[in-house]
């Protein structure tokens, strides 16, 4: 969702405009009314009345564009935010993977933060939902974090010329997200410690290219550590093996001195 936050009405008791005065914006202000309460309050103290009271439509209009509370709330959990989408359709859908690469992963992965505010309710949305789950979490764990992980994982296997991930493959992937995940969960941290850090879309797009290269290193760094035991394997069998007989050169050196010395003592 790249939308700006709707303005909070002054008074509760504000009467809600009908759906129908602006239609082209009553979805748009449903999703940002909804992820400003969801996020604030959660799911289940957080009511349809609420929601279109914040967001100054009919009530009616929940159900038209989303189905029910449900529905809205699966659009604002997975960001949707396309006015044309079908209210029918099940948010959450894998992504496309089929082209990946590492500055791919990490403009998904940040993407949110060019929102600004909207984002940092987002993520305290997401953080919510794992300490009163709806069920989404799981369900963005399957159908989202799980294919990117394996798209990364097969990535990586690529680049450093494996057939199958080890530990080691998988702690890598681990290392090389790390960073992307630690600027969603505490923005709100950074924002105090260093806030021109996340001040804007171009900072977010810095950071793509801080992680790009810090990624890059660690995969140089795997595909050295790799190559060393490889290397000192090979010494290890070398070393197994029977010692063969002492080089012609010191036999040579041996006789040689053996005849110096018979000559002297004639």
């Amino acid at each position: 969702m790249k939308l700006r936050l709707p303005a909070v009405p002054g008074s509760s008791a504000q009467a809600p405009r009908a759906a129908h005065t602006d239609p082209e914006h009553a979805r748009e202000r449903l999703l940002l009314a909804g992820l400003r309460l969801f996020a604030e309050q959660g799911y289940a103290k957080t009511s349809i009345r609420q929601i279109c009271l914040a967001a100054s439509v009919n009530v009616a209009s929940v159900s038209y564009y989303f189905g029910n509370k449900a529905g809205l709330y699966r659009a604002v959990f997975w960001g949707v935010s396309d006015a044309g989408a079908d209210p029918s359709a099940v948010p959450g859908a894998a992504p496309d993977l089929t082209n990946f690469s590492l500055q791919d992963l990490f403009r998904r992965m940040l993407e949110p933060l060019k929102s600004g505010a909207q984002a940092r309710l987002w993520i305290k949305l997401h953080r919510r939902e794992m300490i009163e789950p709806t069920g989404l979490w799981q369900q963005k764990i399957n159908q989202g974090m799980q294919p990117m992980h394996a798209a990364l994982i097969g990535y990586l296997c690529e680049r450093l010329a494996i057939e199958r991930p080890d530990d080691e493959v998988q702690a890598l992937a681990t290392l090389i997200i790390g960073p992307a995940v630690h600027l969603l969960v505490n923005c709100e941290v950074i924002d105090v410690l260093a806030p021109q850090l996340l001040a804007d879309p171009q900072s977010i797009d810095r950071w793509c290219e801080r992680l790009l290269a810090n990624a890059e290193a660690l995969i140089r760094a795997e595909r050295n550590r790799r190559r060393r035991i490889d290397r000192s394997s090979v010494r290890r069998h070398s070393g197994g093996a029977p010692r063969s007989p002492a080089p012609a050169s010191s036999k040579t050196a041996t006789a040689s001195r053996s005849t110096r010395t018979s000559g002297r003592k004639a």
